[in-house]
């Protein structure tokens, strides 16, 4: 039975295999689920704010420089290699359905920012839209699904490493 870990708002988490990384109620907030499917490191980063946090701020990672950052750094003193690193994004949602409300394009905009810059491509995504999101992170197999309002459970990426053992079984590889 895998454990259930929770991210919430400016949360970063980092797992191995028998865990599932989740964060729920996403509205205008960006879920970063990365995943290295060689070493099964699993990281999530549940994404507030755009742009860097102030100097004195305490809580850093709600921010999408420093959240993103904290993230991979750990991720990468665990192990993982920038190269095989799989991306996923959910989120970014106007959930209140206000027309001058900026922050969930401003969220997007921060987050693909700091991914391109770091030359990390994004696998997957769903943002925008009005319903809030919940992302679910399989740290064994890569795994990224999703729910919207009130809907079922859904895959959004299938990891390379689930791809890799099902061939492996197959006799393929």
């Amino acid at each position: 039975m895998k454990e259930i870990v929770d991210v919430n708002t400016g949360e970063v988490e980092i797992r191995r295999v028998k865990f599932i990384l989740r964060a729920m109620a996403i509205g205008s907030c960006i879920v970063v689920a990365a995943f290295d499917p060689k070493t099964q490191i699993a990281g999530m980063a549940h994404i507030m704010l755009p742009g860097c946090a102030p100097e004195k701020t305490a809580e850093k990672t709600k921010y999408a420089a420093d959240g993103i950052e904290q993230m991979l750094t750990q991720m990468f003193e665990s192990g993982c290699r920038i190269e095989n690193t799989e991306v996923c994004l959910i989120g970014g949602g106007n959930v209140l359905q206000k027309e001058d409300d900026t922050i969930c394009a401003d969220n997007i905009k921060s987050v693909t920012e700091v991914l391109e810059e770091k030359l990390i491509p994004v696998k997957a995504s769903l943002i925008g839209g009005y319903k809030r999101k919940s992302a679910f992170l399989d740290a064994e197999t890569g795994n990224v699904s999703y729910s919207e309002g009130d809907d079922q459970e859904k895959w959004l990426w299938r990891s390379q490493c689930t791809v890799a053992v099902k061939q492996l079984l197959k006799g393929r590889l």
